[in-house]
Parts: C-alpha cells; sequence; structure tokens
C-alpha cells in the first residue's frame, strides 16, 4: 500500500470511447490510472495504448462479485481513491444492428420492453450507484475526493419540457429517462455529502459519436470528450454541478439544466 498522496483514478467503461480518453487525459496529468472494463483483455489493451501509470482492472458494475474484486484491488494497492469517473453505459439492450433511431423508436413509453428497460436502468442506474457506494470508503479515506458522473442533457427533465428543444423527440422510457433517474440519483448523493471532502460532479458529452448510439452523434469522440476531462482534472468545480459542451452555454456558464 502507497502512503504519499498520488493522486489514484478509476475510470469504469475505460477501454474505448469518451472513458478512453479520459483515462488518456488523467494519466497523462500524473493519475495512477485503473482502467475498469468488463472484459479484462480489453482493458489491457487500452492501458498499454494510454501508458503511464496505469493499469486494467475488470470491473462488470451490475456483478457484485467483480465490484468487490475491484474495490479489493485498488484497497490493497492504495488504500485510498482520489477520483471515480462512473462513465460505465449502456444504450438498448436489444435486438443488435439497428439504427440509433429504430432503437429509439423501440423504447417509447408507450410499448417499451420492460425487460429491456430493467437492463439498461440495472447498468445506467444500479450499477453506476453499486460501484460507487462500494468505492466510497476508498474516496472518504483521500485527503480530497471527487465522484465524476458521465450523464447526458438528453436526461434533462427542463430540456425535454421544451417544445423548441430540437432534440426532444429522442427522449425515451430506456435510455433518456436512465439518465434523468442517474442525475436524480447523483444530485442526492452531491446534497448527502455537501460539506465533506468528496465532492460530486455531473457532465454531458453532448451528442457524441460512440457505440451508444451507433457512431450516428454528431460530434466526434475527441470533441465529446473535451467537457469531461475538463470535469475529471479540475479540482474547483463547486459540488452538485451539472455541466455539459460549449453547445450548451448560457450566461451562467455551461451548467446544463436539469
Amino acid at each position: 500500500m502507497k502512503t504519499n498522496e498520488t493522486k489514484v483514478a478509476l475510470v469504469t467503461g475505460a477501454n474505448t470511447g469518451v472513458g478512453f480518453q479520459i483515462a488518456k487525459a488523467l494519466a497523462e496529468n500524473g493519475y495512477e490510472v485503473f482502467v475498469g472494463s468488463r472484459n479484462l483483455q480489453k482493458g489491457e489493451d487500452a492501458a498499454r495504448q494510454i501508458g503511464g501509470q496505469t493499469q486494467a482492472i475488470q470491473l462488470d458494475i451490475t456483478d457484485n462479485n467483480s465490484i468487490r474484486n475491484a474495490v479489493r484491488k485498488i484497497e490493497d494497492a492504495f488504500g485510498y481513491l482520489t477520483l471515480l469517473v462512473n462513465n460505465a453505459a449502456i444504450s438498448n439492450a436489444g435486438i443488435p444492428g439497428r439504427t440509433m433511431w429504430e432503437i429509439l423508436g423501440a423504447q417509447k413509453a408507450s410499448s417499451t420492453s420492460i425487460a429491456e428497460m430493467r437492463q439498461v436502468w440495472e447498468t445506467n442506474v444500479f450499477g453506476t450507484l453499486a460501484i460507487t457506494q462500494a468505492l466510497l470508503p476508498l474516496l472518504r479515506n483521500a485527503k480530497a475526493s471527487r465522484i465524476v458522473t458521465v450523464s447526458s442533457s438528453l436526461g434533462s427533465l427542463t430540456l425535454n419540457a421544451d417544445p423548441e428543444n430540437a432534440f426532444r423527440s429522442g427522449f425515451d422510457a430506456v435510455y433518456g429517462a436512465s439518465k434523468t433517474a442517474l442525475n436524480g440519483v447523483f444530485l442526492s448523493l452531491a446534497n448527502e455529502l455537501e460539506g465533506t471532502h468528496v465532492k460530486v460532479n455531473l457532465v454531458s458529452p453532448g451528442f457524441t459519436a460512440t457505440a451508444l448510439n451507433n457512431f450516428e452523434g454528431t460530434d466526434t469522440v475527441e470533441e465529446g470528450s473535451r467537457e469531461p476531462i475538463r470535469v475529471a482534472l479540475a479540482e474547483d468545480i463547486p459540488n452538485g454541478s451539472f455541466t455539459g459542451p460549449a453547445t450548451y452555454r448560457t450566461a451562467q456558464g455551461s451548467q446544463v439544466p436539469w
């Protein structure tokens, strides 16, 4: 166990996409980074590409044994955690090979498969909270620590209630609403931890082309990673913030409405 306050981060779902870019940026900025991946081999491949002080860690946030093993590995190596980046998520659990709009069409509240909804929420909401709860003792062991959760502006009730919002039709009961629930859970956690040395922040990457949307997003993964990287590296962002990319900027900054 190391006793000095080296900055230690875990990024879930870090073997590809936005998670990979966040892990890479953290490693380049002096963090010891655990690259979380359901498939250990893919995680090891990603860690080799990133270089620096990185190591793969097998982590399926819907599997309690996997969570326990990951927490034990971090605890044995460091005894604390400086930064948890909750990035792992899925957008659907149905028939593969569909376009993004076909998936959204199948996820309407009036007709979606409840089994698919449960499976997506199991990862995006329950699994994300499960890994966070399991790591809170290690986050509390650090002098100052942060939880950064990658969410989506698609989960904003304010934006989706606005008839002028062009993306409103994409608010579905499966993925979109899972991000609404995620926002609520982590705002609750931010309120609970207010006044402690553990801060909670949420961030939206914007409409980024990743596997979540069958690579049909309008922004490249590099563009979509900018705001999550900024939030992951920043240590002075107020607890309980929810920010997004430049396209969401208002007079109040890049705050995304809940």
